[in-house]
């Protein structure tokens, strides 16, 4: 299956950006942003996307220089207040070099789970598509608690992906997709390439047991790949951590293709 053109029949599309690939070091990867705009505008220019991203907490932490791993919720939403503003920036300077322009949106979990501002956030979306403005989303770490939070922007952009009415949902990731074993420890592990059905058995590839991302990474991945699949979204799990992307899906095919 040609992964690159399953993107490129789609007309709708969420991209998930994870922190990994965004910071570096503590520091935001502006090289990285680069070739992924470059990829978007030699692959993706007809069409519609929205991209989820990661990245505020880590570089409010670094802006306000805090040392320690044990911090409170309190701390981290201070942390997001911070870094949202440099992450939102550093976004316009990449996007405004290829003359495209972004918009911030910020959701929590009740803005997809109230009918009335789904509806209301579907729309704005909407009109941001309509005037060429390509919508950057977060969860609002800020006032979000731990009771009422997505957790991880995985199952977030799986809910905007139903929201907006995405063809295709695209996570990118630091490992090629998901593996039926692990590849660190089988020399025969291979990577499954098309799920049609995801039941224990995917579920088990993708725990930290079998799968090396761990249970914080590939799990995720799957239970977003879940719900946008309720919602009649296609999902592609594949490498994101190298310069354009997508132009190395195309070299090389991989990839993990939920549908």
């Amino acid at each position: 299956m040609k992964k690159l053109q399953l993107i490129k029949n789609a007309k709708k599309i969420v991209i998930k950006i994870g922190s990994s690939l965004l910071i570096d070091n503590g520091k935001f990867n502006y090289k990285w942003l680069r070739s992924f705009v470059e990829d978007l505008d030699s692959f993706l220019n007809k069409t519609q996307i929205i991209i989820v991203a990661s990245g505020a907490v880590s570089l409010g932490k670094s802006y306000l220089k805090f040392n320690t791993h044990e911090v409170n919720l309190n701390i981290k939403q201070a942390f997001a207040a911070c870094g949202q503003i440099f992450l939102m920036n550093n976004f316009i300077k990449v996007f405004e070099e290829k003359k495209k322009k972004v918009a911030q949106i910020l959701l929590t979990f009740a803005d997809t789970e109230d009918r009335r501002r789904s509806l209301n956030s579907r729309e704005t979306i909407k009109s941001l598509l309509l005037s060429d403005v390509i919508p950057i989303i977060n969860e609002n770490d800020t006032v979000a608690t731990d009771e009422l939070k997505f957790g991880d922007n995985d199952r977030l952009a799986a809910r905007v992906a139903q929201i907006v009415e995405a063809d295709l949902l695209l996570l990118l990731t630091d490992v090629e997709g998901l593996f039926n074993k692990n590849p660190k420890r089988h020399g025969d592990a291979k990577l499954v390439e098309k799920v049609t059905k995801i039941d224990s058995q995917i579920y088990k590839m993708a725990s930290s047991q079998t799968n090396f991302y761990g249970s914080g990474g590939m799990l995720t991945k799957v239970q977003a790949a879940e719900i946008a699949g309720s919602y009649g979204c296609n999902t592609l799990i594949f490498q994101g951590n190298v310069n354009n992307p997508f132009e190395n899906l195309q070299k090389n095919n991989i990839g993990s293709v939920f549908v």
